[in-house]
């Protein structure tokens, strides 16, 4: 596994273009696949792009 596969909150909010505290929220809050080690939160990018797909398709899903 790369370990560009793995983001911090910071790499996740400047991948997902929000801000930092919107993306720890998002983790907190499990809107967002992730896990700690230790107080930090991680997160698979992988596992991040699956999500926006999921997104994406609940969109799609929505519009007539």
């Amino acid at each position: 596994m790369p370990i560009d596969d793995i983001l911090t909150v910071k790499e996740l909010a400047e991948y997902l273009k929000i801000a930092e505290k919107t993306a720890y929220r998002f983790a907190s809050d499990g809107k967002v696949p992730g896990f700690k080690v230790g107080s930090a939160w991680r997160f698979r990018k992988s596992e991040i792009e699956r999500w926006i797909s999921e997104q994406e398709q609940k969109q799609e899903g929505g519009q007539e």
